[in-house]
């Protein structure tokens, strides 16, 4: 028999922003994930490799790794978890982000963003898992 605690869903934070990513884990904490928090790529591929992740929240713009960075990485050694994957970001109009979102077709959440509408990304990103 499984517990309550293996049921719940893991999710990893890539965040460079403490107000921001400790936000994010008291919200999703509340909506019954388990929440773990990477400063950076780099340090998001060294959790990623050690342990499970259901889903990954990544900050685009991020130092030593990007979050678009990492994502490529997830596409060539966690193929499984690109899926899984919902980008925040503070630079939706310039630069080459609007054009990797486009590509990477996945959900995205621009910042600054409230608790109520990082619950229905995450709840639309799970209604469409389970489709």
């Amino acid at each position: 028999m499984s517990s309550a605690k293996s049921s719940k869903k893991k999710i990893l934070i890539v965040e460079d922003e403490p107000v921001i990513s400790q936000m994010c884990q008291r919200v999703l904490a509340g909506e019954g994930f388990e929440v773990e928090i990477a400063v950076n790529g780099k340090v998001a591929q060294g959790m990623i490799d050690e342990g499970h992740y259901d889903y990954c929240l990544v900050d685009i713009r991020t130092p030593a790794m990007s979050g678009i960075e990492l994502y490529q990485w997830l596409k060539e050694t966690h193929p499984e978890l690109v899926k899984k994957v919902i980008f925040t970001t503070g630079d939706v109009m310039s630069g080459d982000t609007p054009a990797f979102l486009q590509q990477a077709a996945r959900p995205f959440i621009p910042k600054p963003f409230t608790p109520a509408e990082l619950k229905t990304i995450i709840k639309q990103t799970l209604a469409e898992e389970e489709r």
